[in-house]
């Protein structure tokens, strides 16, 4: 079975390390890190990715500005984005998923919640 594809955003390369190691040891996912929301659509069309976990608050260009880019794509208007943020407050989840977020989900997270929450996306064949 070919390995899914997981974009992981996030200006955290401490927790961009992990995320990476968490989900590639299971054998299952391919994990394509970024440090930056300038570098999604770069690596959109060449990772082409199965699903994005993205991170709220980084400088420059933010998870909502990452999502309004992706909406502007027809490759990233079908991905389901999980975002991974330690913002907790309800405007920002509503904010999100008003971009078409699929889930919302606050740091720190147990590594094992995050896999079942993609998988249950993935399998559930989303679309934005």
């Amino acid at each position: 079975m070919a390995k899914r594809k997981i974009m992981v955003v996030d200006d955290e390369l401490d927790f961009l390390r992990m995320v990476k190691l968490n989900l590639e040891e299971t054998g299952r996912f391919e994990v394509l890190p970024l440090s930056s929301g300038n570098e999604v659509i770069s690596h959109l069309h060449t990772f082409k990715a199965d699903l994005i976990i993205l991170d709220m608050v980084m400088p420059g260009i933010g998870g909502i500005e990452v999502c309004d880019m992706l909406n502007k794509d027809t490759l990233g208007q079908t991905l389901p984005i999980i975002i991974l943020s330690a913002l907790d407050k309800d405007k920002d989840k509503l904010m999100a998923y008003k971009k078409g977020v699929v889930s919302y989900l606050t740091k720190p997270i147990e590594k094992d919640v995050l896999i079942a929450k993609i998988d249950n996306i993935l399998n559930s064949k989303v679309d934005r």
